[in-house]
């Protein structure tokens, strides 16, 4: 049973300590963050995302500020039913860089980190979220659907280094026609 505790306790430190070292882009800044992206790379390692790493395309999405410093994510995504559009509702922390949401399909706050960008061309950006056991998740958004082989190199090495498997790194292929032009 100590054995067990200390094993517990080790791993928790161990996890805390890796959350710990992973900061927001220095001197992030919101207002140059704002506007069109498009995620092209994703890493998810979550056993239930397998049967639909080969239907994946890159989604489009549009980050807003709201009046109160809060954010919103309007994300457009080519799905089996169509193109769907969902928005999220990012809070601010007192780190900028760093969000929270309530993700209603999960019924639990979501972290997001801002890890990477310079604004222009690309963004690395981690989700982490406790349900069971810890999930992370982490996007590579282009402010158009292609991005540079370099910046898709450095993504990959991001990913491998926060553990994700080689086979759970994706970089899909665009979504055609998602948004629809009338649809944005």
């Amino acid at each position: 049973m100590r054995t067990t505790v200390l094993a517990v306790v080790i791993v928790m430190l161990c996890v805390m300590a890796v959350d710990a070292d992973l900061k927001p882009q220095k001197d992030f800044n919101l207002r140059m963050f704002t506007g069109r992206w498009y995620r092209v790379g994703l890493a998810y390692d979550s056993p239930s995302f397998t049967p639909f790493r080969d239907k994946v395309k890159a989604s489009m999405g549009i980050i807003t500020t709201v009046p109160n410093g809060n954010v919103n994510l309007t994300m457009w995504d080519a799905t089996p039913l169509g193109c769907q559009r969902k928005v999220y509702n990012y809070e601010k922390t007192s780190v900028p860089g760093q969000f929270t949401y309530f993700s209603t399909r999960n019924n639990m706050v979501k972290d997001i980190t801002v890890v990477d960008t310079n604004y222009t061309d690309y963004a690395v950006v981690l989700k982490h979220k406790v349900f069971n056991r810890d999930y992370t998740q982490v996007a590579l958004y282009g402010r158009s659907q292609t991005v540079r082989n370099d910046t898709i190199m450095k993504f990959k090495a991001f990913a491998l280094s926060q553990g994700f498997p080689r086979d759970s790194i994706l970089t899909p292929p665009p979504a055609e026609n998602c948004p629809s032009r009338s649809g944005r």
